[in-house]
């Protein structure tokens, strides 16, 4: 086993990454960029180095650099986390050539399954069902249009080296068509540095579903359950579960062992994800394979009892899957929403600043990786995710309401949040029945972004009572000596 591991990432996912690495008994090296310096993933850290720079391009993205900071720790493994370079091959190929372990799957995996062209061809050749799509080197308007009349409309423009929605237009009628190809090449280019697109069918109001799966080096895949990541907005995920209220145990029983062939055709090694788009039918097709540890991988964690982290560890280490296919275990429900640094009443704009207070929720059944601390930064350079919070409970109507607690107890002062718009979504009639799909946001924004008018007088009561706070003097001094300093701190801490 690896004795010392850097994890090159920030924030929130840097942070649990090296949790299980410090369970493990390795020691963790992390890395910083200038704004990151007293950030937590910084602190957390047994060694932290610098980066230099401010923007992802200027720090994290420097792939030779933290290669020569990892030789220079004298760490044996490199763990990416996502973004960044977790789905870069010349990282993985460059961490090979310095004898580092890079925890994640073989380059030729990543470059394979991260174009979505290329991927869909193997998928196919394999047996694996694809959405019916169009693709050629230097595709023309009158190419993309004969395909979309034959499948009808609507259909997806999407950028072949695309993921987070860029890139990609949904096209409803044959006129928008043109301006839809032409936007979708200049963000993938602007986006990815490749400009090639491809079509395809759009399935009418899909669930996502996504299969997380485990593969070693000693030729054992495993799937691990299903998680339904239908409540999207602009295509990124917002609220994740496991097991999905759609999928029964025979689909759930079909699906993974399409994952499984899935992932061995992509000569896949590590943690991965196999994504379908699933129609109202339960017919699930292909959409593409997520070459690294998901954000919503905690859900799989609650359901499973497994630290997927540790299991990518142990493979990357040489060492066999811990379990077999028949000892997987699904057992309650998990719920997942993304807490981002966003005003959603400013078009969902990133909200950077300074963390004034923050107290997170706890008790049973609940858990939040963080990034952050009361008086920390959100930067303005990087994604403006706080947390992922999960809840887990022994149904989905518990693991509903434990979220609903949680976030209720969740504050965070001095910037905007997502908070209240997770807590709509919780309770509209449609999430709760699990009838949802992909569109459920969009459909329903306008009602997701009203005050609730439940909280409205408790908002308007704590800021009178801080107003108050804020106005008395400090302890120790004047009147404030007669009131107990114990009384005094739990009932501000409180409020």
């Amino acid at each position: 086993m690896f004795k010392k591991v850097l994890v090159a990432n920030r924030g929130e996912i840097a942070v649990r990454v090296m949790r299980t690495l410090k369970d493990m008994g390795i020691r963790t090296v992390t890395i910083f960029s200038d704004p990151d310096r007293i950030a937590l993933h910084t602190l957390f850290a047994d060694e932290a180095y610098p980066l230099g720079g401010t923007t992802s391009a200027e720090s994290y993205l420097k792939g030779k650099k933290i290669i020569d900071i990892a030789r220079k720790a004298g760490a044996e493994a490199i763990h990416p986390g996502y973004g960044f370079l977790s789905e870069n091959a010349l990282f993985a190929e460059l961490c090979l050539e310095n004898g580092i372990a890079f925890i994640g799957p073989p380059a030729a995996a990543i470059r394979q399954m991260g174009d979505k062209v290329t991927s869909r061809e193997i998928m196919t050749a394999a047996g694996v069902p694809v959405v019916p799509g169009f693709d050629k080197p230097d595709m023309t308007e009158a190419d993309a249009l004969g395909f979309a009349e034959k499948a009808g409309f609507p259909v997806m423009v999407k950028a072949s080296a695309g993921g987070g929605g860029k890139g990609m237009r949904k096209v409803n009628e044959p006129e928008e068509l043109g301006k839809a190809l032409r936007a979708a090449r200049s963000e993938a280019l602007s986006s990815f540095g490749d400009d090639h697109v491809y079509v395809e069918k759009f399935v009418e109001h899909p669930r996502h579903i996504e299969i997380q799966v485990l593969a070693d080096d000693h030729g054992n895949v495993i799937y691990l359950g299903e998680r339904d990541c239908s409540i999207q907005r602009r295509h990124q995920k917002v609220i994740e579960e496991a097991p999905s209220p759609f999928v029964t145990p025979q689909m759930r029983e079909k699906m993974g062992e399409t994952a499984v062939q899935a992932t061995r055709a992509a000569g896949y090694r590590n943690a991965g994800t196999v994504e379908f788009l699933v129609d109202k039918n339960r017919n699930f097709y292909f959409l593409e394979m997520n070459t690294r540890l998901q954000v919503e991988h905690p859900v799989t964690e609650w359901i499973t009892g497994l630290d997927l982290v540790a299991e990518q560890v142990r493979i990357a280490a040489g060492k066999p899957i811990s379990l077999k296919q028949e000892e997987v275990r699904l057992q309650g429900h998990a719920v997942e929403c993304r807490i981002y640094a966003e005003d959603p009443d400013n078009n969902f704009m990133p909200s950077p600043g300074t963390v004034q207070r923050l107290s997170t929720p706890a008790g049973p059944g609940i858990r939040d990786d963080s990034g952050i601390y009361q008086g920390g930064e959100i930067s303005l350079y990087y994604d403006p995710l706080i947390s992922k919070l999960t809840t887990y409970g022994p149904d989905r109507e518990s693991a509903i309401r434990r979220m609903c607690r949680a976030l209720s107890e969740y504050i965070v002062a001095g910037i905007k949040t997502n908070i209240g718009f997770h807590r709509k979504v919780l309770n509209h009639p449609e999430f709760v029945s699990g009838g949802h799909d992909t569109t459920f946001v969009d459909r329903h924004l306008d009602e997701l972004l009203q005050s609730a008018t439940g909280d409205e007088p408790l908002a308007i009561v704590a800021a009178a009572v801080c107003y108050y706070l804020d106005r008395q003097p400090a302890i120790g001094s004047g009147e404030a000596r007669k009131c107990s300093p114990w009384k005094h701190f739990q009932r501000s801490s409180w409020l």
